[in-house]
């Protein structure tokens, strides 16, 4: 979007408003504008590999490219919070840092994989990618309502001849999932819809890796259709969900007794990322320490912490290790799906 002179200034003035408020020193080299700006979709990813750079990374001469959120069309409020991240970065790990906004989860990954971004958020989904060409390595995962994982459930009618494997009382399973989705085979499931990692996905490969065999599955374009679909008894003889989708207001309104009527088979154990902060495996193992300190640094201040809730949506951060996601992407591997379908 054209940026006139006078909305740069007032630009720049907010910039570096908000660094002194981080206690950034300056001078610090932030690209304004030009960077984050969004030209014609096929502008936004080169068609072609960067050129190697013989500078060392985090130089003027071969800068650390960070990769705003998706968007076709970003606000101005998502490019000036990216610019405050990448300001704040800059000034704290003393490398030159500059920001690009892929047009979607797919170019994103396609600029990792030629070198034409270096830090990067990871959907779920675009991190097993990742890994899987040993593109990126993650640093910190996002935590929401206290977590950085979540679990899944597979839940029956309580009247179908299914036996639970699933004991509230001691909130464990009593067998392993192999045994408990043996009883599944040739029957049909209700499933969320087919990018959901919960309500689909990893169910599905859990399917898989015990070689339970299944008929056709209906989508039912959300969770919470998925428990009515189980709780009426007439479309499928199982379903999946994250936990606890039977217990919400809405539900429980309608359906008074849908915590006894809909059981809990099997529970899948928090294994469930959200998205993660990742960066270039091609980058020293030294320089993504720093990184990851830094964006620790970050989300302690108030500015920094708004300004990634504006571009990522993230409220709080831990730090992870890639062996955290082993088996959340050996799962997701066992389920054949075409994993770049799942990414937009």
């Amino acid at each position: 979007m054209p940026v006139n002179r006078q909305s740069c200034k007032i630009r720049k003035a907010l910039l570096i408003l908000t660094l002194a408020m981080l206690g950034c020193s300056l001078p610090v080299q932030v690209t304004l504008g030009t960077p984050t700006q969004t030209p014609a979709p096929e502008t936004i990813s080169s068609p072609t590999q960067t050129p190697p750079s013989t500078a060392e990374p985090g130089t003027d001469q071969n800068p650390l490219i960070l990769a705003l959120n998706p968007s076709q069309r970003p606000t101005e409020e998502a490019i000036m919070a990216g610019e405050v991240i990448a300001a704040y970065l800059q000034a704290r790990t003393g490398y030159r840092i500059v920001t690009v906004i892929p047009a979607t989860q797919s170019t994103l990954m396609d600029s990792l994989s030629r070198g034409n971004a270096h830090i990067v958020i990871l959907s779920p989904y675009g991190y097993v990618l990742a890994r899987e060409d040993n593109l990126a390595t993650a640093l910190l995962a996002r935590v929401r309502d206290g977590e950085a994982f979540y679990g899944a459930q597979i839940v029956t009618n309580s009247s179908k001849d299914f036996t639970s494997y699933y004991d509230p009382a001691r909130d464990e399973n009593t067998t392993d999932a192999a045994t408990a989705f043996k009883q599944f085979q040739d029957k049909k499931a209700c499933w969320s819809d087919d990018e959901s990692p919960s309500g689909y996905v990893v169910p599905l490969g859990l399917l898989n890796q015990a070689q339970v065999q299944i008929r056709s599955g209906a989508f039912l374009g959300g969770q919470p259709s998925v428990v009515r679909a189980v709780y009426a008894n007439d479309i499928c003889d199982f379903g999946a969900t994250f936990i606890d989708a039977r217990d919400s207001a809405v539900l429980e309104a309608d359906y008074p007794d849908v915590m006894e009527k809909v059981t809990v088979v099997w529970r899948i154990p928090k294994i469930i990322p959200y998205e993660n902060i990742s960066m270039a495996t091609s980058m020293p193992f030294e320089m993504r320490r720093v990184i990851q300190r830094a964006f620790i640094d970050l989300m302690l201040t108030p500015e920094g912490k708004s300004a990634m809730q504006t571009v990522y949506g993230f409220d709080d951060v831990q730090v992870v290790e890639d062996t955290a996601y082993t088996e959340f992407v050996n799962i997701v591997k066992a389920s054949g799906l075409n994993l770049p379908t799942l990414i937009k």
